[in-house]
């Protein structure tokens, strides 16, 4: 009987799916697409709570940060629009875990999770930050040097490596940039 539902849950493809709305690829987070106008955001997210934080920039144009908060929940999605006249989206952060790629890497992974996965095209050290940038994603992810091993932790200037990052960092932040 065991072997039968283990066999008819293997077919079936039971694993672990990714709900849509919580899915990130190269052309979408969620309903968000790179050809989303910022005045969509409303219709796609009209279920949840969305808080705009205007800041006006020294040429007087107004750029509007938009979180997007789950209706009596956490903070989803912090969106980002473009510089330019399109009025479209530039940059996403990831806030909430359940958002993750088709691979299951999100915010509860770890950099093991992100190089069996994916082919690194570059890594960036920052004063408090590893960026890691993906060949062919427009995703990339953060780990806090305080994931470091303590000899790479406080020096400046130094450029870690691949292999100087233990499997076992903590994803610190996840971010698209259209």
């Amino acid at each position: 009987m065991f072997l039968n539902l283990l066999l008819i849950c293997l077919l079936s493809g039971c694993g672990k799916s990714i709900e849509p709305r919580f899915l990130i690829e190269n052309d979408h987070v969620g309903p968000l697409t790179r050809t989303t106008g910022l005045d969509e955001i409303s219709q796609l997210f009209a279920g949840d709570s969305l808080v705009r934080d205007s800041t006006d920039t020294d040429i007087g144009s107004s750029h509007s940060r938009i979180e997007v908060y789950q209706k009596g929940g956490g903070h989803l999605l912090t969106i980002t629009p473009t510089a330019d006249s399109l009025k479209r989206i530039g940059n996403i952060r990831v806030l909430d875990p359940r958002f993750t790629t088709k691979e299951g890497v999100g915010l509860g992974s770890t950099f093991e999770d992100i190089r069996s996965h994916y082919p690194i095209r570059k890594i960036v050290t920052s004063i408090n930050n590893v960026v890691i940038f993906i060949k062919g994603k427009d995703y990339y992810f953060t780990i806090s040097r305080e994931e470091l091993p303590a000899n790479l932790r406080y020096r400046k200037g130094l450029q870690v490596e691949e292999v100087q990052i233990p499997d076992q960092a903590k994803i610190k932040y996840l971010m698209v940039g259209w």
